[in-house]
């Protein structure tokens, strides 16, 4: 679950070199003659290694769901976090995970993608602060150092949190230590982080005897974005719009097995593990708890986007100077279900 924006010129020449895809509705035959319908192969690309925030797609492919709804997914994992939206827009795969400002960001640059489900639907990504920091809120960042990986969004949040709580942002100091999140706060290299994630980073920094407190965004200032989207091309989702919704429909079952059943889905999603990045059944248990209820769409169905929300965060976005031209929030993301 990571951000880059630095991801426009990748994306435009996979595009110009990118060819459509044809559809197949070819038939097969089984051993006692009979003819069955050929599954639709869709390709769908994590936005990081497979952990708890992934445990409904599992528990949808392995249950069944996907093929009940005549679709055989491929789940794959991105070789450069960049690599989900640009393969999307270029239609080099058919759908993937990531972030309700990047989609925002995307369309700016005029990259045909639209989301069409919200899977996180509040900020993971926190401020975090030794739990026996005396940095109670953002103004209390004055004076101090704030570790980041360099991120323009991180920037935006730190800028509009600090502001929201009158505090002076000249004094604050942004250090860029890359991914080095853990190492930077555990040895105290910096006062605070942003860049982690309250059901990774902050489980493992806890598990590790480094304890912290969290500042969360949407409590100062900055609009309650959703963290993690479903995303597809224009292209594709004008064309295809059966696949999508049968897609959302196994996704939603998988949802919901998962929310009755969250022990069996850990179990699923465990037998995936990659092993250049392998999982903690005891984080990914935190994770899921703490996961769970921020995917919770309520009396809407699972992955339906608020035009509301969308509407502040692109506001946010272009008054922070994130993005430079106006963007027409109602046309970047779609709700299937309606």
């Amino acid at each position: 679950m990571r951000k880059r924006f630095l991801f426009v010129v990748s994306v435009l020449m996979l595009m110009l070199s990118a060819c459509g895809k044809s559809e197949e509705s070819a038939s097969e035959k089984t051993t006692g003659g009979a003819e069955k319908e050929e599954l639709q192969k869709v390709s769908l690309m994590l936005d990081w290694y497979p952990n708890a925030v992934h445990s409904f797609l599992f528990a949808a492919q392995e249950k069944g769901y996907f093929k009940e709804q005549g679709l055989e997914v491929e789940i794959q994992m991105p070789a450069d976090t960049n690599d989900p939206l640009r393969l999307v827009a270029a239609d080099q795969i058919d759908m993937a995970i990531s972030y309700q400002p990047q989609v925002l960001v995307a369309r700016g640059e005029d990259i045909p993608v639209q989301s069409f489900a919200a899977l996180v639907r509040h900020p993971l990504n926190q401020v975090m602060v030794p739990e026996d920091s005396s940095i109670q809120s953002p103004k209390d960042l004055a004076g101090k150092t704030i570790g980041y990986p360099s991120i323009p969004l991180d920037e935006a949040i730190i800028d509009t949190m600090v502001k929201t709580d009158k505090g002076d942002l000249e004094k604050v100091e942004m250090v860029d230590i890359g991914w080095d999140l853990i190492p930077a706060m555990a040895t105290k290299k910096t006062d605070a982080i942003i860049g982690g994630y309250v059901n990774h980073e902050k489980l493992l920094l806890e598990k590790e005897g480094h304890p912290v407190r969290t500042l969360n965004p949407a409590d100062y200032g900055v609009p309650d974005y959703y963290e993690l989207v479903l995303v597809g091309s224009e292209k594709g989702l004008k064309e295809k719009p059966e696949v999508f919704k049968k897609f959302m429909t196994a996704a939603a079952k998988g949802q919901e097995f998962v929310q009755e059943n969250p022990e069996e889905g850990l179990a699923i999603l465990l037998k995936q593990e990659d092993k250049s990045s392998p999982l903690d059944k005891e984080i990914e248990t935190k994770s899921l708890e703490i996961l769970l209820p921020l995917m919770d769409a309520g009396e809407k169905p699972f992955g339906h986007q608020d035009p509301e929300t969308w509407k502040t965060v692109a506001e946010w976005l272009q008054k922070t100077n994130i993005t430079k031209e106006q963007i027409k929030p109602e046309e970047a993301f779609i709700n299937l279900q309606e």
